[in-house]
């Protein structure tokens, strides 16, 4: 359409400049819509399932978006952005750089985890590196490397007028002899050595030198490298000072003395334990204890660059070990009653029987269940001692007779993924956390839940210049621990991996990425935000949606919850019905005038002229299944029973631990039980009743059904089988010759040669 066509249609449809208009929207259902939505407001978009909601806002309001952002670039830039097909509109008018936030669980690498989805973990990273303080594990202190201006101000604090010997230790190279390593500093310049307080000139050294006292000569001489009498106000002795300093840092590879009759007595020792009433030694390397640390870089505390990696799990915070779970399978049964599978049979149950005989000794509780033992108690079981031997001895027995093929298999019979014990599942290396901010390493923040995050950033108590540093840097953390909070994901863990999140957790953190980046003047799209909500937390969602409106962008919400609807300032109701009887706008306009739209189907069911009724008779169950003593995650010693035959609903507040109970621990066990393999179920203690009239089980999540161009609908449910079928058994195939797969997409002979079967 021409620009001045658009200006004529303009006035015809009243049309405002303030507003984004779409105009002949045909994408999949729509039927040649026209629709007009108001900037910088929330508007909710809602109608049956299928009417037509997404078409119009993702594949066709954000599709343009960002196809016009994307065509805005270089084509240097493009060759690297997934290219979005134009949607089938007539115009778009208005329209500002679209971001959508889908119901999709969009992540299932190992690596990723709710600290680097929400970007908090990399602002972390910058912050360690930053004001992180370095501390001892040997002596506790503070980790530092003295530089040229440490050195040349504390000169400064001497009196007037003083003598000052700037002195570099002697050091000697491995294969030569003190006699050749004095010779060879004479020829590079130096003519004296300090020796017990008394200058000396190197001549005189070799003249007297004796090659029996080798030892004694390199422990007493430092080289020499400048006699200055301090001038604080002069600017030459200063530049001076800084040059002999840098030699002497140069000459011993990272040491210099400063000697002077007018030190201060009774100097504490310095870093290397050394003490000197009349010199003070200053060191350019990060080290304290003997022990050379690294300096801290963002690279350092990062687990995916192998330079910040734990060396042994390569940053996946778990590793190929010996699994509990396949050496205990049963926890409820004791160590007498056989708990420990691979301590079975008549060679293998000597380790058995001489952890029984020391039991006694060691006060061992042999016949109470593994479940019922405390920390203390398990770790010894596996631990031993002196006496007793624990299942770590017994493994490492095994592995060291890997050379007879019956240990070999017994080996891989237990093995499985564990929590990696050199970083303790924190996937950094382990001198990471000798860096710490207010008492707490980064390793530490990462297994806090968020909340216990948030509260020790509000407490924590920086010096003026470090909170002049990590000022910036705070703030961005804080706004994304705030939204975090006020989304209800408090509970999280940042080492949290991503593909264990719900759908609705994934988008909520989405949206707490896109809140942190405070964009304004941007168009906002949400696919249903409030799915996995407790009704107790979509009202803090409203809150976070108004925020996002309030920074000045305009926020479209595909939703069906009635608390969403009744706080958006705009609604747009698609229908009537779904499919080929939908696709068309029933009512466009405020919240309060639904109620009286005779068209809308919302409507009707907002002011109860249509209801869900309630069941007047409840199904009745014989049958269960009882899960005792789920453990995992959150969950705290949980014991529920699940009717067959019946719905059950699994509700709470978001994060009380619904996704833990169902999806995590009782679909694997039911599994385990039917199938005999799957993924390891959560920790609990068993799961009893009538499994055995279980004959199939199902998980429906939110995850996609799949990513290949080639899949549809009917060929997912298996329809497109028989349909082929169908066709190869008529007679008018038989006679060409026509088999099944000659009405198939996916094989020659079938497929459109042309495209290749995509269409």
């Amino acid at each position: 359409m021409s620009a001045q066509s658009l200006k004529e249609f303009s006035k015809k449809t009243n049309f405002s400049s303030k507003n984004i208009f779409i105009k002949g929207a045909r994408t999949h259902n729509l039927k040649n819509i026209d629709v007009e939505i108001p900037r910088n407001k929330l508007i909710v978009v809602t109608g049956v399932s299928g009417s037509g909601k997404s078409s119009l806002t993702i594949d066709t309001l954000y599709a343009e978006g960002q196809r016009r952002y994307v065509e805005s670039l270089s084509s240097y830039a493009r060759q690297f952005l997934m290219r979005m097909n134009k949607p089938d509109v007539d115009f778009i008018k208005g329209i500002s750089p679209a971001i959508a936030i889908e119901q999709k669980v969009t992540t299932r690498t190992s690596r990723s985890t709710v600290g680097t989805l929400t970007e908090i973990y990399d602002y972390f990273r910058i912050l360690y590196a930053r004001i992180g303080r370095t501390i001892s594990p040997v002596s506790g202190t503070q980790v530092r490397k003295d530089s040229i201006t440490d050195v040349v101000n504390y000169i400064n604090t001497l009196e007037e007028g003083s003598t000052v010997f700037i002195l570099s230790p002697f050091k000697k190279i491995h294969k030569r002899s003190v006699k050749d390593e004095l010779n060879i500093i004479l020829q590079k310049g130096y003519v004296r050595i300090f020796s017990q307080g008394k200058i000396e000139k190197i001549e005189d050294l070799l003249d007297t030198f004796k090659p029996k006292e080798e030892s004694k000569v390199t422990a007493n001489i430092s080289i020499a490298v400048d006699r200055i009498v301090l001038k604080k106000g002069d600017e030459d002795t200063q530049t001076r000072l800084a040059d002999s300093i840098q030699i002497a840092f140069f000459e011993s590879e990272g040491d210099c003395i400063i000697y002077s009759d007018n030190l201060p007595a009774g100097l504490p020792a310095d870093r290397h334990g050394r003490h000197g009433e009349k010199e003070k030694h200053f060191s350019n390397r990060f080290e304290a204890d003997g022990i050379s640390f690294e300096e801290p870089s963002p690279h350092f505390f990062n687990f995916n660059n192998p330079f910040g990696a734990c060396k042994k799990c390569e940053g996946f915070g778990s590793v190929i070990g010996i699994d509990e779970e396949l050496v205990i399978p049963n926890k409820n049964l004791s160590v007498y009653e056989g708990a420990i599978a691979p301590w079975k049979g008549e060679k293998m149950g000597e380790w058995l029987n001489d952890f029984i005989k020391q039991s006694a000794k060691n006060n061992f509780p042999i016949h109470r269940a593994y479940n019922d033992l405390d920390d203390a108690q398990q770790l010894f079981l596996w631990e031993g001692d002196k006496n007793t031997h624990g299942l770590n001895e017994f493994f490492k027995f095994v592995e060291s007779q890997t050379y007879k093929i019956q240990y070999r298999v017994m080996l891989s019979r237990y093995r499985g993924k564990t929590i990696c014990n050199e970083c303790k599942g924190t996937r950094l290396r382990k001198d990471a956390q000798y860096v710490l901010i207010g008492r707490k390493a980064i390793t530490d923040l990462v297994v806090m839940p968020i909340k216990e995050v948030k509260i020790f950033f509000d407490d924590l108590k920086l010096t003026s210049k470090e909170n002049e540093i990590a000022k910036r840097i705070l703030t961005e953390i804080n706004n994304r621990l705030n939204v975090m909070l006020e989304v209800g994901l408090g509970y999280l863990t940042l080492n949290r991996l991503s593909s264990t999140l719900s759908g609705g957790e994934t988008q909520r953190i989405h949206l707490t990425r896109t809140l942190g980046s405070n964009l304004t003047s941007s168009l906002y799209l949400l696919d249903e935000p409030s799915v996995g909500l407790h009704p107790r937390d979509t009202a803090q969602l409203v809150t976070v949606l108004h925020k996002l409106r309030d920074l000045g962008n305009t926020v479209v919400v595909v939703e069906h919850e009635e608390e969403i609807m009744r706080q958006s300032d705009h609604i747009i109701d698609m229908g009537p019905l779904a499919g080929i009887h939908g696709g068309e706008v029933i009512y466009n306009g405020d919240f309060e005038n639904i109620f009286t739209d005779k068209h809308s189907l919302t409507g009707k069911y907002l002011r109860n002229d249509l209801e869900i009724s309630v069941p007047k008779q409840r199904r009745k169950w014989i049958n269960s299944i009882e899960l005792k003593g789920a453990r995992e995650h959150n969950l705290k010693n949980v014991n529920c029973t699940f009717p067959l035959q019946a719905i059950t609903v699994v509700t709470g507040v978001s994060g009380s631990g619904k996704t833990t109970l169902v999806k995590k621990i009782l679909f694997p066990a039911i599994q385990k039980i039917i199938v005999g393999y799957g993924e390891r179920p959560g920790a609990h203690k068993e799961l009893k009743g009538d499994v055995n009239m279980i004959s199939q089980v199902e998980m429906v999540d939110q995850n996609p059904l799949g990513k290949s161009s080639r899949s549809n609908p009917v060929t997912y449910i298996k329809a497109y089988d028989g349909i082929r079928d169908l066709y190869a058994s008529q007679h008018a195939s038989k006679i060409k010759g026509f088999l099944p797969k000659h009405f198939s997409f996916n094989v020659d002979g079938g497929r459109c040669e042309t495209c290749s079967g995509e269409g």
